[in-house]
């Protein structure tokens, strides 16, 4: 039997994205914030809850497009997968953390508006995905 890890988020990013730069590419990290909110049935006050959510994209195109248009505050949509790292801290001590990992094919990104407040609109800035990534190379190819 097969599984599935897939992870769907909209949320406003709670950091600038720092951008790292390897041999093999470069890695874009930051947070993403999503809430609830619901009436208490007790006492009828408005009551709200925020996750963080980790996120670490990879991927050439996907990357170019968080460091030109992603900025704090802004509402995005990120497809990708969750994942655990193990490392150890200066103490020696196994630490874990947990992330959406966005790359790969079933990868995708969507810019859905800027900066609550901001006088922005909510509508769909830019969709990204590495699968529409290769449909902009041409190759050539005969299939």
């Amino acid at each position: 039997m097969s599984s599935l890890n897939q992870v769907e988020l909209i949320g406003r990013v709670g950091r600038d994205p720092e951008i790292k730069s390897f041999q093999n590419g470069k890695i874009a990290n930051f947070s993403i914030a999503t809430g609830e909110t619901w009436k208490d049935k007790t006492t009828g006050e408005k009551k709200e809850s925020t996750e963080w959510h980790n996120v670490s994209v990879s991927g050439e195109g996907l990357v170019r497009v968080i460091e030109n248009y992603i900025n704090k505050g802004d509402q995005i949509y990120v497809r990708g997968k969750l994942v655990t790292r193990k490392w150890k801290d200066q103490s020696g001590n196994d630490r874990y953390s947990t992330e959406v990992q966005v790359r790969g094919f079933d990868a995708k990104l969507i810019l859905l508006g800027g900066k609550s407040g901001s006088g922005s609109s909510n509508s769909k800035q830019s969709n990204v995905t590495n699968n529409n990534l290769s449909d902009q190379i041409d190759d050539d190819i005969p299939f």
